[in-house]
């Protein structure tokens, strides 16, 4: 049973909000986490299938196998670098802004 990896860094969304998004396809089979994050509002949603796509075909491409036979074994969103901004408020003062980054890492397992 192999694996098949697929890794995108350094997306701007925070980890917390990514993982929303993630854990709508934990454990679920390609084409149904497919529909599940297509047909999710979040824009996790959008940058997961994003990734997930990248991961069928890895699985197409290098091992030959058909989507039908994919699972989701591993969703994982790490923390990436943080942009540290600020912004100018009243008497001279600062406000921190911190521009978060996201790690994806989506691994399958054929079945």
């Amino acid at each position: 049973m192999p694996f098949i990896k697929a890794k995108t860094k350094y997306v701007r969304i925070s980890p917390r909000k990514a993982r929303l998004a993630a854990h709508l396809i934990r454990r679920l089979g390609v084409e149904e986490a497919l529909l599940q994050l297509k047909a999710s509002p979040l824009k996790g949603a959008r940058l997961l299938k994003k990734t997930l796509d990248s991961a069928i075909a890895n699985a197409s491409i290098n091992l030959d196998l058909k989507k039908e036979v994919l699972k989701v074994a591993e969703v994982r969103v790490d923390e990436g670098p943080t942009m540290k901004r600020a912004k100018p408020k009243n008497r001279g003062g600062r406000v921190p802004i911190m521009k978060r980054m996201s790690h994806f890492t989506i691994t399958l397992l054929a079945e």
